[in-house]
């Protein structure tokens, strides 16, 4: 039996959820030491941005089949769009937690909105999620207070800039502390990109072109099980370029071979290569390499 669909789309819905007072009606700091029974196996669709420190394991969520276990000191974030379903053990406390939520409203003409989909991690999966030091927590812990402080001031012209800078140096923060996870998951990650590579060489060689056309980052992200997002950041944070990128080489490589090793027409070989059509693969290949593919066999 399907679970019940919640829409979490206003602040002041989400605030009554927890009998918490709302002092702005596009953002809160809220503090969850206890959720309502009907909350666990609920399935809910976010209509907001949220940022969830988790403070104490035995809280989990679930994306399909799939469940993964909060570990202390973890951040969770959610974006407008996700829907995922809570569960805990009943027979144990809910664990603590404090969360950040603001809705995309609250963005709109300042410099956070121009550049809120630079933070990748919004779209991770919840199994790559963020682990946090006791400073790190520290240094959220201080920031959630301070956006929490602004809040309780009359809303007036400034409330927005120093709402959504403080949100903004948070997310900074964030993308600081991932890069030192990657750094710290790095035989993890290159084992990954590793795979990936040997993904890459069987695909152009095994037909799968010709069927299911050129293959896209969130294709290897699945075979990784990994989100497409944090996939990217890792291959890009491992590698130093981009994993479409990677892509790109692959088919640059293949093609080279192609051209050289057979009398194939440049278009049959894009069409090998996985392209719907030849003048996209030959505007590919001349701004890789400088010149047509018919100008590279010839000098090959």
């Amino acid at each position: 039996m399907k679970s019940k669909i919640y829409e979490v789309d206003s602040i002041d819905g989400y605030n009554k959820w927890y009998g918490q007072e709302t002092l702005h009606p596009l953002v809160t700091v809220i503090d969850i030491k206890e959720s309502p029974e009907w909350l666990n196996g609920a399935t809910l669709r976010y209509g907001l941005y949220g940022i969830f420190l988790k403070q104490g394991a035995g809280c989990s969520a679930r994306y399909g089949r799939e469940k993964y276990d909060y570990q202390e000191g973890t951040i969770v974030t959610h974006a407008p769009g996700e829907v995922f379903t809570v569960e805990w053990d009943e027979k144990l406390p809910m664990p603590p937690s404090r969360g950040l939520l603001f809705h995309p409203d609250l963005l709109y003409g300042t410099s956070l909105g121009k550049k809120i989909k630079d933070y990748s991690f919004f779209d991770y999966g919840d199994h790559e999620s963020l682990h946090l030091s006791k400073a790190e927590r520290t240094v959220i812990m201080a920031l959630m207070d301070q956006i929490e402080t602004e809040m309780q001031h009359a809303i007036d012209k400034h409330s927005q800039t120093l709402i959504t800078d403080t949100i903004a140096l948070m997310l900074d923060y964030c993308l600081r502390y991932y890069d030192r996870q990657f750094i710290t998951r790095h035989k993890v990650n290159s084992d990954i990109l590793t795979a990936f590579h040997q993904q890459l060489r069987e695909y152009f060689v095994s037909g799968h072109p010709e069927r299911n056309g050129l293959p896209t980052v969130a294709y290897f992200a699945d075979k990784a099980c990994l989100s497409p997002n944090y996939f990217g950041d890792l291959i890009s944070k491992e590698s130093g370029t981009t994993a479409q990128r990677h892509i790109q080489d692959a088919v640059i490589e293949r093609s080279k071979q192609l051209l050289v090793e057979t009398r194939l027409p440049v278009s049959e070989i894009a069409y090998q290569l996985g392209f719907e059509y030849p003048q996209h693969f030959s505007r590919l290949f001349k701004s890789r390499t400088g010149m047509t593919p018919n100008a590279y066999r010839l000098t090959a």
